[in-house]
């Protein structure tokens, strides 16, 4: 079950959806980049946990005029050291606790309620968290639309309580987006990094409000980049989330990861755990999956993620030996949707499924090796593509391996539905 928030743990909480048996407790504190963002389901899409799915995501470009100014935000820190204590004190006052109340809430009961933390982002008031943080995501059955918080408030670090008003939020990447009144308290921006540079090793600090601690300070590394990893919120895998050894627990979800310099690269969103618990495993939504988010949420109150309409697996040396592909790398199409953007372009999905040294695999079908030229080695490939480069309503050329014929097919994108067609998640 989600854990990530207080509603996980305190009586007066509204009841959470239950996770796999005892398997990993998806802890809402630390991920998380649609994808994010910009993200789609790449393991499991249906429901299987086995093939890699391709269905993603990027909005058209938002006009400058309503992206973020983050003019007036705090200046990277000099030096090349990591020190978290000048991390903490040049950022914590950015650092928000974000407490939603839910239904009829009353000081006498009543009523749910639910306690994260997020991040002040612009002199405008704008304040990125969690979509589960500030709405029921996650609570419901897949691709259910959430309920938003009847009251947010946002708490600053002097104590001082403000309140907020949801933009909108956007349940593949788990990003919420707040603003305040800039009126009712001083904000102190943070200045917002770049997730693409993140490699492994490099030292990060995460600020939030764990079970209520307010802006408590955990240090460690970035453990592993472009993880795909189940969604908290949606029936699509979040992709390239950013894994961390820094201790996350319940109530730090929303807050930010800040590298040396003290930039927020990634929105902490999760952990994986048996106990429920901070177990050294925790996941970040990538920071530039999050702009694009925000962006389109302060346009457009929404956000839209492309469509293609197939399963993909990871073509290996091995495997492309073994089922007879003439190019040894590439995403090779396991099905595709009926009706679908890919179906109407024509491509083909594999036939019957084998085990291959356990990995199961649908030989005979398309292996995509580049999309609008450029090369394609693995599933997550095109779905990092798809989500970088291309939109709803976009037309993309794959280049595919038919046998031994090349083709170039050119595909109009839809819009991702909220489950996967014929999944049974």
């Amino acid at each position: 079950m989600p854990f990530g928030d207080t509603r996980a743990v305190t009586t007066t909480m509204r009841k959470m959806r239950p996770g796999p048996l005892a398997v990993i407790a998806v802890v809402c504190a630390l991920v998380g980049s649609t994808a994010g963002l910009a993200i789609a389901k790449t393991t499991g899409w249906f429901g299987d946990g086995r093939t890699d799915t391709i269905v993603l995501t990027q909005a058209a470009p938002s006009p400058a005029a309503n992206r973020v100014d983050q003019t007036g935000t705090g200046k990277p820190l000099a030096g090349n050291d990591f020190d978290p204590a000048a991390i903490y004190r040049a950022r914590a006052t950015g650092v928000v606790t974000i407490v939603s109340l839910f239904g009829a809430h009353t000081q006498n009961g009543g009523g749910d309620a639910a306690q994260g933390s997020g991040f002040v982002v612009s002199r405008q008031g704008y304040i990125l968290t969690n979509s589960h943080v500030i709405t029921t995501a996650g609570e419901g059955a897949p691709g259910e639309r959430p309920e938003a918080a009847s009251s947010v408030f946002v708490e600053f670090r002097d104590g001082d309580r403000v309140p907020a008003r949801i933009i909108g939020w956007d349940v593949y990447d788990d990003v919420g987006l707040l603003k305040v009144d800039p009126k009712e308290h001083g904000l102190g921006p943070v200045p917002l990094g770049d997730s693409s540079t993140v490699v492994v090793g490099e030292p990060v600090a995460a600020i939030g409000s764990p079970f209520g601690n307010e802006n408590s300070l955990s240090v460690g590394v970035v453990s592993a980049t472009e993880r795909s990893i189940e969604s908290l919120t949606s029936s699509y895998d979040l992709v390239d989330a950013i894994q961390t050894d820094a201790p996350i627990n319940r109530g730090n979800s929303g807050g930010p990861m800040f590298d040396a310099r003290g930039r927020v690269i990634g929105i902490n969103a999760q952990i994986r755990s048996e106990s429920g618990n901070a177990e050294g495993v925790g996941f970040a939504v990538p920071i530039n999956s999050a702009k694009r988010s925000m962006d389109q949420l302060i346009e457009n109150g929404r956000v839209r993620y492309a469509w293609l309409g197939v399963s993909t697996q990871t073509v290996t040396p091995k495997l492309a030996k073994h089922f007879d592909f003439v190019a040894d790398r590439g995403a090779a199409v396991q099905t595709v949707v009926d009706g679908g953007p890919a179906a109407k372009a024509g491509l083909h999905g594999g036939g019957r499924e084998e085990d291959f040294r356990g990995i199961p695999f649908r030989g005979g079908g398309d292996l995509i090796v580049a999309i609008d030229g450029h090369r394609v080695t693995t599933a997550e490939d095109v779905v990092r593509a798809v989500t970088e480069q291309l939109f709803p309503g976009q037309t993309t050329r794959l280049t595919i391996l038919r046998g031994r014929e090349r083709l170039v097919i050119s595909v109009v994108l839809g819009d991702r539905p909220a489950n996967p067609p014929g999944s049974d998640r």
